[in-house]
């Protein structure tokens, strides 16, 4: 919200307190102010001038001579090339001597030969935004009114004297989003009285009653509480006063003519937004406020065909819509430079259902800015009364008795009980009873004492944010003055902060992994939906979650896998000549089996890795070794036995999609309620590598919820050993299908507690063994942990590992 200050004093004294100052004190109060503007943005020695007369420039075509009076006590000839300059106008005129914006300094000068002593100047030379100026300003030089005084400065005719200050709102606070609001907030600040406009008094009614010609009914009541209009006829469309367009543009609107400015400019004053139909367009005068129909369109005042769904609110006259209701007005009732009589909308309309539509048809307006955070329903009629009394006075217009409205519920204002006890031990005060209820006064908030130290206050409806005891304490913190709130210790029971079991893992498997040498990256959750196609998602969908307005095609559904990513940044990398890469990044992927969506798609954590380049470096002494599949398991094993799961993951043989066929599997967790699927490892599909123009490449992704799950939090850590390990190796011959996992799991179920550990140290293949066969060779370490064993235990065990592996897998221990 814009708020000039030669505005706001209207309302309230602002003597003596200059604009930084005041930035400073609301600022301090709550309201943030961003950005004081110096409406004047250089300009000096610039004053009103009445062009005289007009000539032909006697050596170029493009250039009239003018004679000037500029109130300098003799006229002065002025060399000027704007198309539109003509005797008899108004206009600034830059004297000798004058600063323009930029430093730009005005001399004597000649053109083609003709002496010229200053410039007549356009809007952009003044330093005026040129989007903000009305069509016909907007080009060639600025043309005054006629009743503008010769030699006034222009800095006081075009309101150049002012600062506007920007306020930074919070949604709560929809009650300054009005100059009244502005100044009520001042006004509690600087604790000077409040000076509003009383449209009552100025208003002049015919005595011919506006009901007689129109007529207002809400059908929908659940989303229109109050609709009111005036009748206004005989209204002649022109320009408004320059004064009116000065103060619109310091507000960043722009002026369009007097009926159109002067419900901006009321909106503006009040919070209220209004809207003027021209009521001869509308079917027998008729307003009726009902939700849109299946299959209904309207033209709004931006040209667009807009298509209405049942869920939009809409004005109509009751054989069509004539505006979105509390967005914008539609061009087939819009006021046009015909318009001679006029239905003025003054409303209360839901902000939630202004707020869908604004959202559903992407047209923002400042009305649907300001319905959206709920408008003060009490001054739907105080709107109507000014506009209507602006523009009887400005436009002609001819006022007809009587406000014809329908309402639905009356607004009240709300009675909020204060504890002074509470209000002093929240704030850590020792406020008075007489010094809150002064705070209160500040405020315009009547109170009350009812009982001892209650204090019954009654907030009133424009400030709607106001809605408990705590929101009045807030109200008391920021105008006694946060500094002035005394430090004092923390009373009532704490709880200190920790991480979620979830955030803690995440940080220790972030620490494990980059300790390890690996790279953390993250990339867009957006991606494109080719890649989406590649790589199976661990998220339970079968669709991608499309987005409803994407930044792009590359960035228009969400993520199923992150391995994509991982890819495309590994590329972007191996480009520059970085081509050993460990890179990793916990994120989430997501899925849905929805084409619409009606809930919540799937949202699943997951860590992706990806491995390429060499393992070692090439050196004098050491060739290059580059990376295999069994480096990527190794990280992922050092993960899973630092959270103690080791014991619970299996690998299988799989081939899924984007993987290679022969190098690859599934990652499975064992638990207490059976075996579950919690990831992929392998290596990219030769194919994917050669259109990626990469080496070998190897990938794996897994789901982090069922980790965090049955990982114990606390990391428990066994002591040393004190009795001394068993080693035993053991080469079994074995189909060539039967997987070393396999036998290794055989090996642990059979062992018992005593095994310590179990790895596989050699494969043979080979003619003496069979084509369908071959040799394993596996390490054990036995380990009492009370006492050492004897050669007779490790026997009896041993032999029970070896008859196992020969009873379940057909095994023949290789002599």
């Amino acid at each position: 919200m814009k708020v000039s200050t030669q505005w706001l004093a209207d309302y309230i004294s602002l003597d003596n307190v200059k604009a930084e100052e005041l930035a400073e004190q609301i600022t301090r109060a709550g309201i943030e102010i961003d950005v004081i503007e110096n409406r004047n943005k250089g300009v000096s020695n610039v004053v009103v001038g009445y062009v005289k007369s007009k000539e032909k420039h006697p050596d170029a075509d493009k250039l009239n001579v003018c004679i000037v009076d500029a109130g300098q006590g003799e006229d002065l000839q002025i060399v000027c090339g704007a198309k539109n300059v003509d005797a008899g106008q108004k206009v600034p005129v830059a004297l000798v001597g004058a600063v323009m914006p930029g430093g730009l300094e005005i001399k004597k000068a000649k053109l083609r030969g003709v002496a010229s002593h200053g410039m007549i100047c356009s809007a952009k030379e003044l330093g005026l935004n040129e989007k903000l100026l009305p069509k016909e300003q907007q080009e060639g030089i600025l043309v005054l009114p006629e009743d503008t005084q010769i030699g006034t400065p222009i800095e006081e005719v075009l309101g150049l004297d002012d600062q506007v200050l920007e306020f930074d709102l919070t949604p709560n606070r929809s009650d300054c989003l009005s100059m009244i609001g502005a100044a009520y907030e001042v006004s509690a600040i600087l604790r000077r009285d409040v000076n509003l406009p009383n449209p009552e008094k100025d208003l002049v009614e015919i005595t011919n009653f506006a009901k007689n010609h129109i007529s207002v009914n809400i059908v929908d009541t659940d989303y229109c509480s109050h609709y009111a209009a005036r009748y206004i006829t005989g209204v002649k469309i022109a320009p408004s006063p320059l004064w009116m367009q000065n103060r619109l543009m310091a507000a960043g609107v722009r002026p369009i003519n007097n009926i159109v400015d002067i419900t901006n400019y009321v909106m503006l004053e009040y919070g209220q937004p209004l809207h003027a139909f021209d009521a001869d367009r509308l079917a027998n005068g008729h307003i009726e406020v009902r939700l849109a129909k299946e299959g209904e369109t309207l033209v709004t005042l931006d040209g667009q065909e807009r298509k209405l769904t049942p869920q939009m609110l809409v004005i109509t006259d009751g054989v069509k819509p004539v505006a979105l209701a509390g967005v914008m007005g539609g061009a087939n009732s819009e006021v046009s430079e015909n318009t001679v009589n006029i239905l003025l909308e003054s409303a209360k309309f839901d902000g939630g259902t202004v707020r869908r539509t604004s959202r559903q048809l992407g047209l923002r307006s400042e009305a649907s800015l300001r319905f959206e955070k709920e408008v003060d329903p009490q001054s739907v009629i105080p709107a109507l009364n000014r506009a209507a009394a602006l523009i009887a006075k400005l436009a002609g217009g001819a006022v007809h008795q009587g406000i014809v409205e329908s309402v639905n519920e009356q607004a009240k204002d709300r009675v909020i009980e204060l504890s002074m006890d509470k209000l002093n031990a929240y704030l850590g005060t020792n406020l008075t009873t007489l010094e809150v209820k002064s705070i209160f006064a500040r405020l315009h908030f009547k109170c009350a004492e009812t009982t001892d130290r209650v204090i019954e206050v009654r907030v009133p409806t424009r400030r709607g944010d106001i809605t408990q005891d705590v929101d009045l304490i807030e109200e008391i913190a920021r105008l006694y003055g946060y500094d002035n709130i005394p430090t004092t210790a923390i009373e009532g029971p704490t709880t200190p902060g920790a991480y979620t079991k979830s955030q803690f893992l995440r940080r220790e498997i972030r620490t494990l992994l980059t300790h390890g040498g690996w790279q953390e990256v993250i990339s867009y959750s957006f991606t494109h939906p080719k890649q989406t196609e590649t790589f199976t998602s661990l998220a339970d969908g079968s669709r991608p979650v499309k987005l409803a307005m994407p930044m792009s095609e590359d960035r228009s559904v969400l993520r199923t896998s992150i391995i994509p990513q991982l890819i495309e940044i590994a590329l972007y990398n191996i480009n520059r000549k970085q081509e050993d890469l460990a890179l990793f990044e916990i994120g989430s992927v997501f899925a849905t089996d929805e084409e619409v969506l009606t809930k919540q798609p799937q949202e699943v954590p997951v860590l992706s890795l990806l491995l390429t380049g060499n393992r070692t470096e090439k050196q004098w002494n050491v060739t290059a070794e580059k990376v295999d599949f069994f480096d990527l398991k190794g990280a992922l094993e050092s993960v899973f036995q630092y959270l103690g799961l080791s014991n619970q993951i299996t690998y299988e043989a799989n081939a899924p999609a984007g993987y290679h066929p022969g190098r690859s599997a599934s990652i499975y967790l064992h638990t207490a309620a059976g075996k579950q699927f919690i990831g992929t490892i392998g290596q990219l599909h030769p194919q994917l590598q050669q259109e990626y123009s990469i080496n070998d490449t190897y990938v794996a992704e897994l789901k982090l919820a069922p980790i965090y799950d049955h990982t114990d939090k606390h990391i428990v850590y066994r002591e040393l050993p004190r009795f001394p390990a068993v080693e035993r190796d053991i080469a079994v011959v074995v189909a060539r299908d039967v997987e070393a996992g396999a036998l290794m799991d055989t090996i642990r179920e059979a062992a018992g507690e005593w095994l310590e550990s179990v790895k596989v140290f050699d494969v043979y293949t080979g003619s003496k063994l069979g084509e369908d066969k071959k040799s394993i060779a596996i390490a054990l370490v036995y380990r009492h942990k009370e006492r050492t064993f004897t050669d007779e235990e490790i026997t009896a065990l041993h032999d029970k590992v070896v008859a196992s592996l020969e009873q379940t897998f057909n095994a023949e221990l290789r002599k």
